[in-house]
């Protein structure tokens, strides 16, 4: 649907923040996300402000009867933050995270990502479950679930959201949390979007220092005595103890299979807790030790760039069995 002649013109005199469109210079590169896969042609790209920008940009997608998109991070691995002849609120100037370090409390708009949210946070020794790589937006994130290297310690990363402020799709901003609108707080917590724009979350911190993380690296070959071991692994690890495997190719073009784990707790308790995985096998790489988190959070940087060609698939098992790992 194309949209009315002056409608464009009537929203830049409303909206205070960066209005792209298809004849724009920076069109090309402000279409772009993570996942290359993904390539769509959206109508508009609105970068608000403000909360106020966030109101003036949905009114004016549900007036113009517009598909409408959100992008925080531009993650989101399956396109949902972008979309073909429709608008996108692009977050990327609402990045604003302060921390309040005695109530132990984090505020932080859309755009921010867990590497911006990790330093602001532990700049005072505190931190909250974010995802397992850093520049991933904690949008997104958040309203998915979100787990990370902290969850066996401090929940998943909704189980720390105490708050939103929501743009609902009629326009009006309300707050949502146990006490307010508690329905919608629900709901936004996994219930699967579109249930209103969030233009700030309020997260619960928990005190952590350095921690032990990092991760060992074995030859492709052994791939399928570590998956065993790793399934053995999970059944008997302390819950402060994540830890993920993944068949992956090397920078040399080698596969290999390579176990990442994080203990968030004290570091004697976590050399303890990894011994376990530092001795197993004869692995061509250990980095495991004791670091700050938010190296932990930048250990898996490198391996996910943006601009690759992604293509995912998940699947719920209940065990790792010799079936699944020779699969």
């Amino acid at each position: 649907m194309e949209i009315k002649a002056g409608a464009v013109s009537a929203l830049r005199r409303d909206f205070a923040g960066e209005i792209i469109t298809a004849s724009d210079d920076g069109y090309q590169a402000a279409r772009r996300v993570w996942n290359a896969m993904i390539d769509r042609r959206p109508a508009l790209i609105l970068r608000p402000r403000d909360a106020a920008d966030v109101v003036t940009a949905v009114n004016f997608a549900r007036d113009e009867r517009l598909p409408l998109a959100i992008r925080g991070g531009s993650h989101s691995v399956a396109g949902m933050g972008t979309c073909d002849a429709g608008i996108v609120i692009d977050f990327s100037s609402m990045k604003e995270i302060a921390v309040d370090p005695g109530k132990r409390i984090a505020r932080a708009e859309p755009g921010a990502r867990w590497t911006d949210f990790d330093k602001a946070t532990q700049a005072h020794g505190l931190a909250t479950t974010g995802g397992t790589v850093g520049d991933t937006g904690i949008a997104g994130l958040t309203l998915g679930g979100g787990f990370g290297w902290l969850e066996g310690s401090f929940g998943m990363t909704v189980d720390n959201l105490l708050a939103a402020e929501v743009v609902l799709a009629n326009g009006q901003r309300v707050r949502a949390s146990d006490e307010e609108n508690s329905d919608l707080f629900w709901a936004l917590r996994g219930g699967g979007g579109n249930f209103g724009v969030v233009t700030a979350f309020e997260y619960r911190l928990h005190a952590l220092g350095p921690i032990v993380g990092g991760m060992v690296v074995h030859p492709y070959s052994a791939a399928r005595d570590v998956l065993r071991f790793y399934g053995a692994l999970l059944k008997t690890a302390p819950d402060a103890l994540t830890v993920a495997a993944a068949i992956l190719t090397g920078p040399d073009g080698h596969k290999a299979c390579a176990l990442a784990c994080a203990y968030a707790g004290p570091v004697d308790e976590g050399l303890k807790a990894v011994q376990a995985i530092k001795a197993f096998g004869q692995p061509v790489m250990d980095l495991i030790g004791p670091m700050p988190y938010v190296a932990q959070q930048s250990l898996l940087e490198a391996s996910m760039p943006p601009d690759m060609r992604n293509y995912w698939k998940a699947e719920f098992i209940d065990d790792l069995t010799d079936g699944f790992i020779d699969a």
